[in-house]
């Protein structure tokens, strides 16, 4: 891949000296991980970096852990690492659904977690997961460490509230107290390696809670609040399910561009969030299917 402009290009061993380039360069430096989106922006002219500091040789990012009541996915994660964790399938299905959906097997064998939600493009598909399972994302900087919820994580697209001087360390999920079960439904142009025309997480608890987050229908991933409160603590019935439809016409905001009409957003939407509402209540109680077979396509 042949750039088109020069820039520095450093490959530290550490975090400590990963942190001392961010500080030294003030902001100027990009990170690069799997390089998937970076090294693309950077050959289209779309990012011109003075500096990139290339992480992938960094040692000592705290480890992944992962256990039906929590789990910790470091900063050098790979989609294909959680794709192929039979563990992670079972306790968080979402989040693996989510992961299975990006892009294709070569680019999963590449992406990190971290580089993914960096990006903050609205078509992001594991915000959804992350967003219902309440997630936590972890960051260093020279001076200490902080934790950021998702829900403050995205700022604007491409934009997170992550800073010029700070590192994702990795990010953390604490699994609901009670038996719970969730999806991640994709709507694309086609099976196979595109961005999400609609993403759909649903989430919900054995005390009848649910959590909706919606990707690519808004300038960033978002929690369907109303929608969630007129759910909670109702069995679901074709009444009520109806009547969460209704509200997707004020909840959700997309576009037209090239994917898909705005018409067609707003439509496939509503299709989601009834037959995610229906799955995932009988994934609740024992059924097991293919969520890439519900949208059909």
């Amino acid at each position: 891949m042949a750039f088109s402009h020069s820039f520095e290009y450093f490959r530290p061993g550490t975090l400590a000296e990963a942190l001392s380039l961010l500080d030294q360069y003030k902001g100027d430096a990009r990170l690069l991980a799997g390089g998937t989106d970076l090294a693309v922006h950077i050959k289209e002219n779309m990012a011109t970096p003075p500096v990139v500091i290339d992480v992938k040789r960094v040692t000592d990012f705290p480890g992944s852990r992962v256990s039906p009541k929590a789990l910790y996915l470091n900063a050098s994660t790979t989609f294909s690492d959680i794709v192929n964790h039979a563990d992670l399938r079972k306790a968080y299905p979402m989040l693996w659904e989510a992961a299975r959906s990006v892009a294709s097997v070569g680019i999963r064998n590449r992406a990190t977690l971290a580089g993914n939600i960096c990006s903050a493009v609205p078509s992001l598909d594991v915000a959804p997961a992350l967003l219902c399972y309440d997630a936590i994302v972890h960051v260093a900087s020279s001076s200490g460490t902080r934790e950021i919820s998702i829900h403050d994580w995205f700022i604007s697209p491409r934009k997170t509230a992550c800073l010029g001087t700070e590192i994702m360390l990795g990010i953390s999920i604490t699994a609901p107290a009670v038996k719970h079960s969730g999806i991640y439904l994709k709507q694309g142009r086609y099976r196979g390696e595109d961005l999400a025309q609609a993403g759909l997480g649903v989430l919900i608890t054995s005390d009848l809670q649910y959590r909706l987050a919606y990707c690519a229908v808004g300038p960033i991933p978002f929690r369907a609040r109303a929608i969630e409160a007129v759910l909670n603590g109702k069995v679901l019935t074709a009444e009520l399910i109806s009547s969460a439809k209704a509200m997707v016409q004020d909840t959700v905001h997309p576009i037209t561009d090239i994917r898909s009409s705005k018409e067609y957003r707003l439509h496939i939407c509503e299709v989601m969030l009834e037959r995610g509402l229906k799955a995932v209540e009988q994934r609740l109680n024992g059924a097991e299917f293919d969520s890439a077979e519900i949208l059909g396509g």
